[in-house]
């Protein structure tokens, strides 16, 4: 399976006997997957084949199909109210008589409220019925251009992600090597804070135990470990899962939580740059990840 995306756009359309239609499918990124349906009047029970479709083919997203539907004019009937028409003749008739108005032209009479009555000619219900699932198919059709859009984002997103992911391991083995050695700085710092206060009574032995202390408090091993199963787990949801959105996320609170707490450990200038640089790795990894379905 390819990494997906969260945004896209499709445009499909479609005709069949007297009436033709477009259906646009756009989607934005969303925590959860939410199907949003416009049409024209009377086709309100094409909204159960969009998020039929929807869910079919996502999980996550906020998604609006735009249903625009027309049919071919001059198919109704015409009919003119004589009977209204003739009312309105007589009641402007004294009007013409004295000169007040002109004659009435028969644009003008025709174009009175309700004289003429334009009456579309209605769909069987056969027909209507093929109208409706003709334009559900091309609904489905712009469903599965969306999700060819996204995933043309996801495959974009995968090398920024990968080469995220990359840094991160890097960054991490460099903090292993600085902190290999942050121990022996512990104790040799302890050594001389403690020679400071109290002379030369300072023992090997008790600068050896509360060095030993300390570096037990500062120790980062678990924290490296842990970045370093997180490498791999994010890896392993970038190689193999399309819809690894979610867990990408939870995945990068868990790289921050561990960079965090290497920094606040840290007793080395050095240790601490790789940890700030850690964080913002992170931190770009998990807006990017924002992004995956």
């Amino acid at each position: 399976m390819a990494l997906s995306g969260m945004t896209g756009f499709a445009r499909v359309e479609g005709s069949h006997g007297a009436w033709s239609w477009a259906v646009e499918a756009r989607s934005v990124n969303g925590r959860n997957l939410e199907t949003r349906f416009r049409g024209p009047p009377g086709f309100e029970s094409l909204d159960r084949a969009a998020r039929d479709g929807a869910q079919a083919r996502f999980q996550r997203g906020q998604l609006t199909v735009n249903l625009q539907a027309k049919r071919v004019e001059a198919q109704g009937a015409v009919q003119i109210n004589v009977e209204l028409l003739e009312r309105y003749l007589k009641a402007g008739a004294p009007y013409v008589a004295t000169g007040m108005v002109a004659k009435p032209t028969l644009d003008g009479l025709l174009a009175l409220r309700g004289v003429v009555d334009a009456r579309d000619e209605e769909d069987a219900a056969e027909d209507r019925a093929a109208v409706e699932a003709a334009m559900a198919a091309t609904i489905g059709q712009a469903l599965d251009g969306l999700k060819a859009a996204r995933l043309e984002e996801g495959a974009a997103l995968g090398p920024i992600l990968t080469g995220a992911v990359d840094r991160i391991e890097a960054l991490t083995q460099l903090a292993s090597r600085e902190a290999a050695g942050q121990p022996a700085v512990l104790k040799d710092r302890y050594a001389r804070k403690l020679t400071e206060l109290i002379g030369e009574a300072a023992s090997e032995e008790r600068i050896i135990q509360e060095a030993a202390a300390m570096a037990v408090k500062a120790d980062v091993r678990e924290e490296l470990d842990r970045l370093t199963s997180h490498v791999a787990a994010a890896r392993a949801l970038l190689a193999v899962d399309a819809a690894a959105g979610r867990r990408l996320d939870f995945l990068s609170q868990e790289f921050m939580r561990e960079a965090n707490t290497l920094c606040s450990k840290s007793a080395l200038t050095a240790l601490t740059t790789h940890g700030l640089d850690l964080k913002a790795t992170i931190e770009q990894f998990r807006e990017q990840v924002q992004n995956v379905e």
